[in-house]
């Protein structure tokens, strides 16, 4: 009998494990089972943060640190990532523009920008790349990705052709775009934005009313940005021919794919499938027996573009069809849920009532000992 061939595929457990080390941890209970096992490990995220420490461990590669400005405008490092082949970069928005680079200071719902993550864009543009893969998720501001064009080299101008602040305040006095500093490849690259929502840019679901309070806006200030993005869209339709305001996962990130859209032709790509593709994960599901992928919580929100939902599909749609069989900290979602969005079986790593500590303190070792007994019962099934 042929080696059983797995292919280890997991987010990470957010508190506790890297996904790499998830991947770790899995792989080894495999082998535990099935010392003569072929094992692919594809460290995985869904493309918010997360993503570029785990295409890194993918790729074997370093990181890339560019010095620019965190979402209050403080000087701060950020890194990033171009691939093996040299022709893709990955940006990670929360590097330069996430709300954990300012945790140490009170929110600014109005001011905070993406300029710093269009410095690092730049970055990779002038290091040559081919495509820009942004990642969004965890981003404190809401600007539209008005600061990322602007790092571009992009001006947004008022009535008087006066450049406007940084953030969601300056969108309401926006009159025109001048877009002749633009870097030169800024559309000669393809640019794929890593989304695992639909909401459109602005109203009830829009970026402000829905993700504003987390970052800080409060009543008139929420009201204020949706306000301020619904002008941004109309200035970026006017100027680019481009319509965003109700395009579905437009409102990602504080708005970030309306701007980049609109002026850039950005293409919005569910997170899990970009990461996916980014680490080859197509081309290891051929040949597999079994498919392994995890993350903390397995429940509504897993199979609705979360990594389980990704390779889930993309296991249904290889010439194999290996079983996917998903391992968490806690399994929430309903067996036949699971199963209709081609999950063949969840396990939780809890052994019972456990108090959350001691459940973080050991995931890697029940991670180990729950892989394997998976690993087990798939090896008996072939026999």
């Amino acid at each position: 009998m042929e080696p059983l061939h797995v292919v280890v595929c997991p987010d990470s457990f957010k508190g506790s494990l890297s996904a790499a080390e998830v991947a770790s941890a899995i792989a080894d209970g495999v082998l535990d089972a099935a010392p003569d096992a072929v094992v692919i490990r594809l460290p995985m995220a869904d493309g918010g943060e997360g993503t570029l420490d785990a295409l890194l461990e993918v790729w074997g590669a370093e990181a890339l640190v560019t010095a620019t400005v965190d979402a209050i405008g403080r000087p701060a490092p950020a890194r990033w990532a171009v691939s093996p082949d040299g022709r893709t970069a990955v940006v990670e928005l929360a590097e330069a523009s996430g709300l954990p680079g300012v945790s140490d200071a009170p929110l600014q719902p109005l001011h905070a920008s993406t300029r710093g993550t269009g410095d690092v864009a730049q970055a990779a543009l002038d290091a040559g790349v081919d495509e820009i893969l942004l990642c969004l998720g965890g981003s404190a501001s809401t600007d539209g990705g008005s600061g990322i064009l602007t790092g571009l080299g992009a001006r947004l101008l008022d009535a008087e052709g006066r450049q406007v602040p940084d953030g969601g305040e300056g969108l309401a006095s926006v009159a025109s775009l001048d877009l002749s500093g633009l870097h030169p490849r800024a559309r000669e690259v393809r640019w794929r934005l890593a989304v695992d929502v639909t909401n459109p840019l602005v109203g009830e679901h829009g970026a402000a009313q829905v993700f504003g309070p987390q970052k800080g806006a409060r009543d008139g200030a929420v009201e204020f940005l949706d306000d301020a993005l619904r002008h941004w869209s109309e200035v970026l339709e006017r100027e680019t021919g481009v319509a965003v305001a109700e395009l579905p996962g437009t409102g990602a990130a504080g708005g970030v794919p309306a701007g980049l859209i609109a002026v850039l032709g950005a293409e919005n790509t569910p997170g899990a499938v970009l990461v996916a593709e980014a680490v080859g994960l197509p081309a290891a599901l051929a040949s597999a027996d079994l498919v392994i992928t995890g993350e903390g919580s397995f429940d509504s929100q897993s199979v609705n573009g979360k990594v389980a939902d990704g390779v889930a599909r993309l296991a249904a749609a290889s010439p194999a069809r290996p079983p996917v069989v998903v391992v968490a900290g806690q399994v929430l979602l309903p067996e036949a849920q699971a199963r209709a969005a081609g999950i063949a079986a969840a396990f939780s790593i809890a052994p019972g009532p456990v108090e959350l500590d001691d459940l973080i303190a050991r995931t890697a070792p029940r991670l180990r000992d729950l892989a394997a007994a998976v690993t087990s019962l798939i090896g008996a099934a072939r026999r």
